[in-house]
């Protein structure tokens, strides 16, 4: 059964801009552990690939808190929430902490594509029960 869907479009633009402002507190504010080491070995090679990289984890993250219906309060995290890749390439959601209970104690389980192309990232995110 489907407990809830959500989808975000976000600026990539607006991401550059905000860690230009920030820099990398921002970037760690978001980004789990894994994912944080992926965005630096992606920014170091091309530091675009890096910016797109974040605006899909942003935006797969707030399609996330939007499908379980909770929005980003707890024990909805940015960074127990990390966007992830399967050696085939696709994207899964990995929870921890808090978050990671919560799913668990209600037999939730997301699914998620994301996608960036020129100046937007979007994402869908299905949750089920």
């Amino acid at each position: 059964m489907i407990f809830g869907i959500g989808t975000d479009v976000c600026d990539i633009r607006r991401i550059e801009a905000t860690l230009g402002r920030q820099g990398e507190r921002f970037v760690q504010r978001v980004l789990g552990a894994s994912e944080l080491a992926i965005w630096q070995r992606r920014s170091a090679r091309w530091p675009q690939r890096g910016v797109r990289y974040l605006a899909t984890r942003f935006s797969a993250k707030e399609a996330f808190s939007k499908a379980v219906g909770m929005g980003m309060r707890m024990p909805m995290t940015w960074r127990d929430c990390e966007i992830l890749n399967e050696p085939s390439g696709k994207p899964v959601i990995v929870l921890h902490g808090a978050l990671r209970e919560w799913c668990e104690a209600r037999g939730l389980r997301a699914h998620v594509t994301v996608t960036d192309e020129t100046d937007y990232a979007a994402s869908f995110v299905v949750i089920e029960q």
